[in-house]
């Protein structure tokens, strides 16, 4: 299987991206030039985190302009898995790959600090490697993380198991208290509704070595090459 990482300008979580793919993952990868109008020897794309274009007029509104992303988009309806990470979440959004809108952080500052998450549903091609409500640990860094999704759609999500993380305290607890950026419904990742296509905020690739605090994020990349294999 091929995966392959989006690079726009400012991009700067593709090598660690990469590394945990080719290296860690044993994977074979490449990177994708944002200007690339043809990705159709990629079975998976991602899109790492960074700020495109330097998250000028709003995080991902530019790169949503990219060529590759219409490539991206034509992936996504062929039903082929795309993964959005960060700024590779708000770009799915500005593309509308997954529904929702990003706002700052409830506490106007940026936020850059370990994270437990629960998960919410197991039934993806990313998430069949942990178990429903389980907590997990998996590190956050943004400052536009505001995950805002209106009513009308958090009420469509929730109904068809659309969300796959939210955000919680050690122990599980999902609250306002528990919840760092403010996002609706404490959402930290969600799907479209054909579930090939995930946007999260925490940074996987950050917590798939034993060397960086956690591997928790390396199962996300385990199950998509899982989900590919028993297809």
């Amino acid at each position: 299987m091929n995966f392959g990482v989006v690079v726009f300008p400012g991009t700067n979580c593709d090598r660690d991206t990469f590394w945990v793919l080719s290296e860690v993952c044993k994977s074979k990868v490449r990177y994708v030039w944002h200007t690339e109008t043809s990705i159709d020897d990629l079975d998976v794309v991602i899109l790492a985190g960074g700020f495109s274009y330097g998250d000028y007029l709003r995080s991902g509104a530019i790169a949503h302009y990219s060529p590759v992303m219409q490539e991206v988009k034509r992936h996504a309806e062929k039903g082929k898995l795309v993964l959005g990470i960060c700024n590779g979440f708000q770009i799915l959004a500005e593309t509308h790959l997954v529904k929702g809108a990003f706002l700052h952080n409830k506490t106007q500052h940026f936020l850059c600090q370990k994270q437990h998450l629960k998960v919410a549903t197991t039934n993806s091609p990313f998430t069949g490697l942990y178990r429903s409500g389980e907590v997990i640990q998996i590190p956050i860094a943004h400052g536009e993380g505001n995950y805002f999704l209106p009513q009308k759609d958090l009420e469509e999500a929730l109904e068809h198991d659309l969300v796959v993380f939210r955000y919680c305290d050690e122990n599980g607890v999902v609250s306002q208290d528990t919840n760092p950026n403010g996002s609706t419904d404490s959402i930290a990742g969600i799907l479209n509704r054909q579930r090939n296509v995930l946007g999260m905020m925490p940074h996987p690739e950050r917590s798939s070595e034993f060397e960086m605090g956690s591997i928790d994020g390396k199962r996300i990349f385990e199950g998509i090459i899982q989900w590919i294999q028993s297809a």
